[in-house]
C-alpha cells in the first residue's frame, strides 16, 4: 500500500471530518499514538483538552459533532514544511446547549508521519469559545 503524502493526508482528514457519517472514519487516519491537544478551559468547553490514539480523536469528532453546528468552515490556506502541515482558516459555530456563535480564525497544525496523523494541535480564540459554553 502506498503511503500519501502529508498534504494528501490533511486534505483527507478535512474531507473525511467534514463528510464522514462514522467519526471512525477519521480516526483511520491518526495514529495509535497520537498527540493530540486543542488548548481552553477544559471546565467549559467538553470537546477541548488532551486525547489519546485514534479512539480519542473519533471521541473529539464525536462531542464536537454533539456539541456544535457548523456555519461555516472556510480553509484559507495551507502550508506545508516537510511532514508538518498548518492549515489556516475561518470558521463559526453554534454551540447546541446555549445558542451562541463562536466566530474564530484558527490554526491546525499536524505532523505526519507514515501517512498518519502523529501530532494534532488546534489554534482558536479559546476565550470566544469558553463564553459561548455559558
Amino acid at each position: 500500500m502506498q503511503v500519501l503524502e502529508p498534504l494528501a493526508v490533511i486534505k483527507e482528514f478535512f474531507s473525511r471530518a467534514a463528510n464522514a457519517e462514522n467519526v471512525e472514519e477519521i480516526a483511520e487516519l491518526i495514529s495509535d499514538d497520537v498527540d493530540w491537544y486543542v488548548a481552553g478551559d477544559i471546565g467549559q468547553v467538553p470537546w477541548i483538552g488532551r486525547r489519546n490514539g485514534k479512539s480519542g480523536a473519533a471521541n473529539f469528532y464525536a462531542q464536537i459533532r454533539a456539541e456544535i453546528t457548523s456555519e461555516r468552515f472556510e480553509l484559507k490556506d495551507m502550508l506545508v514544511q516537510g511532514n508538518r502541515v498548518l492549515a489556516i482558516g475561518e470558521l463559526a459555530s453554534r454551540v447546541n446547549r446555549t445558542g451562541k456563535l463562536i466566530e474564530s480564525e484558527f490554526i491546525f497544525d499536524f505532523v505526519v508521519e507514515q501517512g498518519v496523523i502523529t501530532r494534532f494541535r488546534l489554534f482558536e480564540d479559546s476565550f470566544a469559545v469558553a463564553q459561548a459554553c455559558v
